[in-house]
């Protein structure tokens, strides 16, 4: 009884060795690179929360210095944040914020170049756009018509279709392109939730341009992504004189 046993645990043995002759390698190679490629994963993460704590900490730095009106600091702030940590959410809302307290210190060019930054290296296709339509308003302020139409040009994040269309008409009435100007705000206000305030001022341009919209126009789909995006983009600096060109030419 006890041979019997033997011989079947010799044969199992036996077997069990030609097993791993055969397939050993293999298993101890596809071991190796779960078990690496676990690690790898995990020292990845780990990186990207220490980039994040990092980025998160200059981050900070820039909306101390934003709200305390230290455009240059601000901007220092902003120079560390793209050149350290470029692919970061906090980089491309530190370009935002830097860009703001820059324009609201006088330092347009500074502000545009924050801009034109997160206009062409931001993640985030709304990043980007929101960039766009800030940077379309400086230019436009500048005299640099063409650009501004060409930046706009470029803002395709969908769900700022309304607010793209608002503002290129801003930027046409200041070139004095009366009908081009009406056919964008016109687009611009069938695009935007009626629900949302700033639909009162497109009209108002409208109405100063003798093309007061119809009480039955009806908001385009797909379109609230952008109202409430609104809030969050200063008003152009544009869009001030482009009333009163649409004003001045109603008279």
């Amino acid at each position: 009884m006890a041979t019997s046993l033997d011989l079947q645990e010799q044969e199992q043995l036996d077997a069990v060795k030609a097993f791993w002759n055969k397939y050993g390698d293999l298993i101890t190679w596809v071991l190796v690179l779960v078990l690496g490629g676990f690690g790898a994963w995990n020292g990845w993460q780990w990186y990207q929360r220490d980039q994040g704590n990092k980025a998160g900490a200059l981050f900070d730095e820039l909306d101390r210095a934003a709200t305390a009106g230290d455009a240059d600091k601000a901007g220092q702030a902003f120079a560390d944040l793209r050149q350290r940590y470029p692919g970061t959410a906090y980089a491309q809302q530190g370009g935002l914020l830097a860009a703001k307290a820059q324009f609201e210190k006088g330092k347009a060019d500074d502000a545009r170049a924050s801009l034109t930054w997160v206009a062409e290296q931001a993640k985030e296709a709304e990043a980007r756009t929101v960039a766009r339509l800030r940077l379309a308003a400086l230019q436009a302020e500048a005299k640099q018509y063409d650009e501004a139409l060409k930046t706009l040009d470029a803002a395709k994040a969908e769900g700022f279709e309304a607010l793209v269309a608002d503002r290129r008409g801003d930027v046409l009435m200041l070139q004095g392109k009366k009908a081009e100007a009406r056919n964008a705000w016109t687009v611009a206000y069938a695009a935007m939730s009626e629900k949302v305030e700033y639909r009162r001022l497109i009209d108002a341009k409208l109405t100063a341009l003798g093309a007061a919209p119809g009480a039955a126009s009806a908001p385009a789909a797909g379109v609230a992504a952008a109202a409430s995006a609104a809030a969050s983009i200063p008003a152009s600096p544009a869009a001030r004189p482009a009333v009163a060109a649409s004003a001045a030419a109603s008279k």
